[in-house]
């Protein structure tokens, strides 16, 4: 079973894709969608749309994992990433998945047993549970990966 993990953003949209067999996780891909700042939002969207749609054509997950939105501080800035959010959303439903979201709250508890875990301990706990030499680079390609991760957790798929 193949998972892409995303997370959301306008200038930088994360991704990972894990596959899951017997429980055990590897990595297939993992990367960034990144937009030139400045360009209009219906072309940065439209960017996102085909890149995620070729990576999901690549890749051929069974599932997208996205993680929710949770914003305090700058409301614009999550509107903006809603947009992203919303047309990865459409990517993965035109690709034929079934689609989860997840807090980053349940992410942090999920994969290191602590809702309040920093960014650093959730990255580590990505490395090991893909057994991999190095944690994923840049954070955003880190935190979609552990929005994969969780769903296989939480499905046990």
């Amino acid at each position: 079973m193949r998972i892409i993990g995303i997370d959301p953003g306008t200038g930088i949209l994360g991704f990972g894709v894990i596959e899951v067999v017997k429980g055990k996780m590897r990595l297939i891909d993992a990367g960034v969608v990144t937009t030139p700042a400045h360009t209009p939002l219906d072309v940065r969207l439209e960017d996102i749309f085909d890149s995620l749609t070729d990576i999901i054509s690549e890749t051929k997950p069974d599932y997208m994992s996205i993680e929710r939105l949770f914003f305090s501080q700058n409301v614009t800035t999550g509107i903006s990433v809603s947009h992203a959010r919303g047309v990865a959303m459409l990517a993965g439903r035109k690709g034929g998945m079934s689609i989860a979201e997840y807090t980053p709250l349940q992410i942090k508890q999920t994969l290191t047993g602590y809702g309040k875990a920093d960014k650093k301990q959730v990255q580590e706990m990505v490395r090991i549970q893909l057994g991999l030499a190095e944690t994923p680079k840049p954070d955003d390609c880190a935190d979609a990966l552990a929005a994969a991760i969780t769903h296989s957790l939480m499905t046990r798929v």
